[in-house]
């Protein structure tokens, strides 16, 4: 017995050493992982608040506040800027340097007070000058990155799965007999997985919004929109990725080196506003990023079409790309 299990034992490891592509990913992406997670969060220890600052280099040398330790300063252009920002709590404080300064805190945000008390106590003859803005909670904040991280993972793993079952078992041979095209497989596969995924996050919508009653300022309809296009674009995604591969463990690591990074730099569990600019150059290229950030600019700030515009271009891009890529790579056969 001991013979017969070491015998098989012994061919399956071959079995996977043999596949490089398996090996490679099952070794770099825990290691691709680390390291980038130690570009992000590593260096030095990260600040609690963020400020923006107006106007010139001169006067922000003159001010005391602008070298406290754990204070992130951010340049902000105009007044204006700063200040949609700051209604937005993506910002803690605005402030103006010069003689005597100008802030503008956000009366309804609890970091807003703290970093207010830190800016009068090294300026004391600061002038104030409050704004209203409705005070996001963090549920309320994350509530669409949840539906979004499990959108993305039904989308990949739903889809890559499907083909690469079709293919490992002769379906997708014998389909190549039929006058069915690989665009009009892949098609269907795309619309059948956009259906169920529609339905899915439309009832964990209903269902969370009856438990927490969190908050939606925006249209509906608009976040379906959003909703189809984010669904469409990591669907053609993970129809490229299994349109060509046999190799059941090669998918899956394919599949898990874009959902991983997507996961931690898409801003599912947290903003990555003080992050270094190449993270967030990065991070825009990633369609679950897009659509997280129409999702929460109409749930959250009530935007409309025009101001989510970009990411709902972007994500039929990226899903026109992958799917004619997808449907000129695609095998029938193994």
């Amino acid at each position: 017995m001991m013979r017969r299990l070491f015998a098989v034992w012994h061919a399956r490891n071959l079995e996977f050493l043999r596949d490089r592509g398996t090996l490679v990913f099952t070794l770099l992406l825990p290691l691709s992982i680390i390291v980038g997670m130690g570009f992000i969060f590593g260096g030095p220890p990260r600040p609690l608040f963020k400020v923006g600052v107006l106007d010139g280099a001169s006067a922000r040398e003159a001010d005391p506040f602008l070298h406290t330790r754990y204070v992130q300063f951010l340049p902000e252009r105009s007044t204006a800027q700063g200040l949609h920002a700051l209604r937005r709590e993506r910002i803690d404080l605005l402030l103006a340097p010069g003689a005597p300064s100008r802030y503008w805190v956000n009366t309804d945000s609890p970091k807003g007070y703290i970093a207010e008390r830190l800016l009068l106590a090294a300026d004391p003859h600061a002038q104030r000058l409050p704004v209203r803005g409705r005070s996001v909670r963090y549920l309320d904040w994350l509530f669409p990155g949840i539906l979004g991280m499990n959108l993305m993972f039904s989308c990949l793993f739903g889809v890559g799965y499907v083909v690469l079952r079709y293919r490992q078992s002769g379906f997708l041979k014998r389909l190549n007999a039929t006058p069915l095209t690989a665009f009009e497989f892949l098609s269907a596969q795309v619309l059948s997985r956009l259906t169920i995924i529609v339905l899915i996050t439309t009832l964990l919508y209903v269902a969370v919004g009856a438990m927490i009653h969190f908050h939606n300022a925006g249209n509906v309809a608009l976040l379906l929109l959003i909703t189809v296009l984010g669904a469409l674009s990591m669907i053609a995604l993970g129809l490229t990725v299994a349109a060509r591969f046999a190799s059941e463990e090669l998918v899956n690591g394919l599949l898990n080196l874009l959902t991983w990074p997507m996961m931690l730099l898409s801003g599912v569990w947290f903003s990555l506003a003080g992050s270094p600019r190449w993270v967030r150059w990065v991070a825009d290229a990633l369609p679950l990023t897009q659509m997280l950030h129409a999702a929460r600019e109409v749930m959250l700030y009530g935007a409309g079409i025009g101001t989510v515009a970009p990411s709902l271009i972007y994500l039929g891009g990226v899903t026109l790309v992958f799917l004619g890529l997808g449907a000129w790579s695609f095998k029938w056969r193994t």
